[in-house]
């Protein structure tokens, strides 16, 4: 660690707001409040951390997250599993918010992660709509599934469940493409992602709630960031199976169900797929490829803002 850096390591609970910092010093804890957080952000600001680490908490951890954002200071967000690994690693398997908090400064100094922007408050608001809708969606799946095999006196309800599900889905539709219609940005994406062969609205939206860094990454980078990158398993003589992991599972699902359309129907995707299968991998081998191809493919056209065209696709950078 070079001479006078220092890292803070927030943990976030519904409550309160735990802090850490490496090398240690006195750990204080702020009220998770709107007071609590303007009162730790100015305390932050007086001592210009080197890096701010907090976990990803399904969303509770934004509004910091964007206060410290704000104030430009140099905040991470990570990967429960990620600190928890490194945690039993250094032989920390005690856990407590304070101990959590000054893991996430350890973490800060030893890994260093790359601060990325925190999305701005319309790309939440998305983002919320987006997952809204993915659980609407499940929930009318599982009452479908259910009704089949329920006696007759609960069918009726289901059925009443169900049509009530299919009204919430369609208003959140509408809710989606009336926000996304309202922002410039988000139209002209909109309408560059739809341009694809494969990729309808629900794919489109999804990836500008969820991953707002396309169009700005490079091909590996992104691959990365959704989780359909290979990872090498090799270990002296050995050479493992690669495999995908991690990445934002809330993208990789929908993804792949437009990739089994693409593959169809995209003339690039098709040709790409039946080279793959007829080398000889196996099919979700070749999806996982095919997967990987249209991410960086609709990455490069957000970077070149270049509409899909099926003569000439535009170069992956």
């Amino acid at each position: 660690m070079e001479h006078g850096e220092h890292f803070v390591g927030i943990d976030v609970s519904k409550a309160t707001l735990d802090v850490a910092e490496w090398p240690p010093a006195t750990p204080w804890t702020e009220a998770h409040t709107e007071a609590g957080i303007t009162a730790l952000v100015a305390r932050l600001q007086a001592r210009q951390p080197t890096l701010i680490v907090l976990e990803a908490t399904g969303g509770l951890e934004l509004p910091l997250a964007g206060a410290l954002g704000a104030a430009h200071l140099p905040v991470a967000v990570v990967n429960p599993r990620q600190v928890r690994d490194f945690a039993k690693a250094t032989g920390q398997l005690a856990k407590t918010d304070r101990l959590d908090a000054l893991i996430l400064a350890r973490f800060g100094q030893g890994v260093r992660p790359t601060p990325r922007p925190v999305p701005d408050a319309l790309t939440q608001a998305l983002s919320a709509l987006v997952a809204r809708r993915r659980q609407v969606v499940e929930m009318l799946v599982a009452e479908k599934n259910r009704h089949s095999a329920a006696p007759p006196r609960v069918r009726a309800e289901i059925r009443r469940h169900i049509r009530w599900l299919e009204t919430a889905l369609a208003q959140l539709d509408e809710t989606l493409a009336d926000t996304i219609q309202r922002s410039p940005l988000w139209r002209a994406n909109d309408e560059l992602l739809q341009s694809t062969p494969g990729i309808g609205p629900t794919m489109a939206r999804t990836l500008l709630a969820e991953l707002p860094e396309l169009g700005t990454l490079n091909r590996k980078q992104v691959a990365a960031l959704v989780g359909v990158a290979p990872l090498n398993r090799d270990s002296g003589t050995l050479r493992g199976k690669r495999t995908v992991w991690g990445g934002r599972a809330q993208i990789r699902a929908p993804l792949f169900m437009c990739t089994l359309v693409a593959v169809r129907h995209n003339p690039v995707l098709k040709v790409f797929y039946q080279r793959l299968r007829t080398a000889g991998k196996p099919p979700k081998v070749a999806l996982t490829a095919c997967m990987r191809k249209l991410v960086t493919i609709l990455n490069a056209m957000l970077k070149h803002r270049t509409p899909w065209r099926s003569a000439h696709v535009p170069q992956v950078a």
